[in-house]
């Protein structure tokens, strides 16, 4: 298959009558993974013959949306707000319908339970393709059981299934979508953005590290199945063996109170740094020694893919679709989920072996650029929209 070449920032218009694509997506804060996946598409697409649009529904007034805005505008992608006030607020149908009828949509791209189901809804009222990418189930409330009843639900009546790991492909197809709709697409990045450009001890001094202490980094929404919890208690074990290191974590979420109490009852104040959100996440990774994926439960993680391409040797947990990217003992490291010694085991091994280091991280690499580069995946997505715009009449 031929691959999509790289865009240009100067690519904006669409010419008249071309398709027109919608990405939509329900949102608050900034976001998270799928919003860099979702947000980087437009740019690959327009080039192939496609107009893409996305159409966010976030609270109303919440700040973290303006954020996802200034990474639209960035881009160049035109996003769209719908204010959405909760599962009670039928304004979301008539606004999603308004966008759809002025801008001629073709393709319906939902990216979750309720994008899903309104795809469905819509359709009734205007004529386009229904495809939705299935991102991964891993944060548990007291709501999962209803957003898992309405996907399975509405994931077989969509005509086109993208699932962004083996483990999610599989549990589509067990949630009753066709095997034949279902399309393992894999999550990607972009390796001229995510390529390092200073080395360790560079970046550590830019950041007002000391050279000899070790840089432990995380990425990711601060949620208990993110294991943030279980990563502190390994620091702590290690620094208590006599490893001079701290722990950056970078992300927002409802459990930072949770995560600072721990750590100050463990006397981890000065070596576990909450990072919060940060728009420059791209250099803190150069900081970092070791990148640890601590998670419960994941899909395909775009901060994995981030890490890895940027070269910095990781340390993840065995769940889902890690271990199709990272092979034990070539890419990184896996460890047992929910297991303090494991994590530290792995840390360890990793923080005290320079040379093991320097291996993962060179073959790292090369596999992101072989196997997960978002060129490659664009084109996958192209060629499935040209399937699907092939069977209207």
């Amino acid at each position: 298959m031929q691959v999509l070449s790289r865009p240009t920032a100067a690519a904006r218009l669409a010419p008249s009558g071309t398709p027109v694509v919608l990405h939509t997506r329900v949102v608050t804060g900034t976001g998270g993974g799928p919003d860099k996946t979702i947000l980087n598409s437009p740019r690959y697409l327009l080039p192939a013959g496609y107009r893409t649009l996305c159409a966010y529904m976030h609270p109303p007034g919440d700040p973290g949306f303006e954020e996802l805005e200034r990474k639209a505008a960035a881009w160049n992608v035109p996003l769209l707000s719908v204010p959405d006030r909760g599962p009670w607020d039928w304004k979301v149908v008539t606004r999603c319908l308004d966008i759809c009828r002025r801008e001629r949509v073709a393709i319906w791209h939902g990216h979750d339970y309720k994008s899903n189901a309104l795809g469905l809804l819509v359709r009734r009222f205007w004529p386009m393709r229904l495809v939705t990418t299935v991102h991964g189930w891993v944060k548990h409330t007291r709501r999962t059981p209803l957003y898992y009843s309405i996907d399975r639900f509405c994931l077989p009546r969509y005509e086109k299934v993208i699932c962004v790991s083996q483990d999610l492909y599989e549990a589509a197809v067990a949630a009753g979508v066709p095997a034949e709709r279902c399309v393992l697409i894999e999550n990607a990045i972009d390796t001229a953005e995510f390529a390092r450009r200073r080395t360790v001890a560079q970046a550590k001094a830019g950041n007002g590290i000391s050279p000899e202490r070790f840089v432990i980094g995380a990425v990711g929404r601060l949620s208990a199945e993110k294991g943030f919890d279980y990563l502190i208690r390994a620091a702590n074990q290690l620094l208590r063996e006599g490893l001079d290191l701290e722990v950056h974590i970078i992300g927002e979420g409802e459990e930072k109170t949770r995560l600072q109490e721990l750590s100050q009852s463990l006397g981890l104040a000065d070596r576990i740094r909450l990072l919060g959100y940060r728009a420059d996440v791209r250099e803190l990774y150069e900081a970092m020694d070791v990148f640890a994926l601590s998670s419960l439960r994941e899909g395909l993680p775009n901060v994995l893919l981030e890490a890895m391409a940027l070269e910095v040797p990781v340390v993840a947990t065995r769940v889902n679709g890690v271990p199709r990217l990272v092979s034990h003992e070539e890419t990184g490291l896996l460890v047992e989920p929910g297991s303090v010694n494991g994590l530290a085991d792995g840390l360890r091994r990793l923080l005290l072996d320079d040379s093991l280091r320097r291996t993962l991280k060179q073959n790292a690499r090369t596999r992101i650029e072989r196997r997960h580069s978002f060129e490659i995946r664009m084109s996958n997505v192209r060629a499935l929209y040209d399937e699907m715009l092939l069977r209207i009449d």
